[in-house]
């Protein structure tokens, strides 16, 4: 059996160790995104069952934006009502309910019966070409009105969401002011997240630098011609 192969094999945990925070790091530093649409399935049914909110990132919401959407959202559920939220900007954010692709209603409708298990409140998509919504009996002549006052989208889909919120909160009793346009960059920034990361990194070349040592222990060896002790890896 040869030295690499020995060495491969002396310290499994510690590899395995490594391995996990690495992992671990990555998913910390990638930090809250927007969400990726994908090829398969329903992506806003995933999304909109654990959150308010379906963006994508071929929506082209600005940061700004994307921060006075989570301030309103969050304004809506203090004051007691239920909306969630999905901008469909293209075809591939569908997945596999292409089909339905700038039929904004009958989207809700479909949107709205994967989500019925989980969700009861209101329901409101945002494409370029209109708006659709799903809801109860008792909200949704309310939640109509309020969305046919509402400006095309068109490729403003980030100002069209907010002025929908703001119009269905509002037609519901609810007044909701617009936030300041503030980048949540500068927030995340002062959090703990990015020592977290710092300690991570650290203690995984720490790891990593104990787990070659003993791997490969330095060996005492004798020095041709001088008659001195000298150090060598083998």
């Amino acid at each position: 059996m040869t030295d690499s192969t020995l060495n491969s094999d002396r310290y499994p945990r510690a590899r395995l160790l490594l391995a996990a925070l690495s992992a671990i790091l990555l998913a910390i530093a990638a930090g809250p995104l927007a969400a990726p649409a994908r090829g398969d399935g329903d992506p806003a049914s995933d999304v909109l069952a654990i959150e308010p909110l379906f963006l994508p990132q071929d929506a082209h919401v600005t940061p700004q934006q994307q921060a006075q959407l989570a301030a309103l959202l969050a304004g809506v559920q203090r004051s007691g009502y239920q909306l969630r939220v999905a901008i469909v900007a293209s075809p591939a954010d569908l997945g596999s309910v292409t089909a339905l692709w700038q039929q904004p209603q009958n989207y809700a409708q479909f949107l709205g019966q994967e989500l019925s298990l989980l969700y009861h409140g209101t329901l409101v998509v945002v494409m370029p070409n209109g708006y659709g919504q799903y809801s109860s009996a008792s909200r949704a002549a309310a939640a109509r009105t309020a969305l046919n006052g509402v400006t095309t989208p068109g490729t403003q889909l980030g100002t069209a969401t907010l002025t929908a919120i703001q119009r269905i909160a509002d037609t519901s009793g609810h007044t909701l002011v617009l936030p300041n346009a503030t980048a949540p960059s500068s927030a995340v920034s002062k959090g703990p997240i990015p020592w977290i990361v710092f300690a991570i990194g650290t203690a995984l070349i720490v790891l990593s630098w104990t787990a070659s040592l003993r791997a490969r222990p330095p060996q005492l060896r004798w020095v041709p011609g001088d008659g001195r002790r000298g150090l060598r890896r083998q």
